[in-house]
């Protein structure tokens, strides 16, 4: 089970689902998930069904952002559970390639 990257506390099922449905939304520019790049610090569903997304991007003007921002809609929409998106960007904490998972790491072949 999958956690807030902030608090730590466990996400819900739907929650999961929705992290899940995230990994398939690739940045083109490096070829891997937001996921795995770390680019998503939190996901929250309430009981109206509402999905907000607390994310960053890579670069404050990322030329993809509107593309992504389209794609995790879409996925997250796709969910069982989910009946709005909402995304909050944030830049703080600043993303950095710390934050990537070692599967991100391991496909940008960065060693650490």
């Amino acid at each position: 089970m999958a956690a807030d990257q902030n608090t730590g506390a466990p996400f819900s099922p739907v929650e999961n689902r929705v992290m899940t449905a995230l990994q398939s939304v690739i940045d083109p520019e490096l070829g891997v998930d937001i996921v795995n790049l770390g680019l998503i610090y939190d996901v929250h569903v309430n009981k109206q069904c509402l999905c907000v997304i607390k994310m960053t991007l890579t670069t404050m003007g990322c030329p993809v952002s509107n593309m992504l921002s389209q794609q995790i809609i879409e996925q997250t929409l796709a969910v069982k559970g989910v009946n709005k998106c909402k995304i909050d960007l944030v830049w703080q904490p600043q993303w950095n390639p710390d934050m990537m998972t070692r599967y991100a790491k391991i496909a940008l072949g960065i060693h650490s």
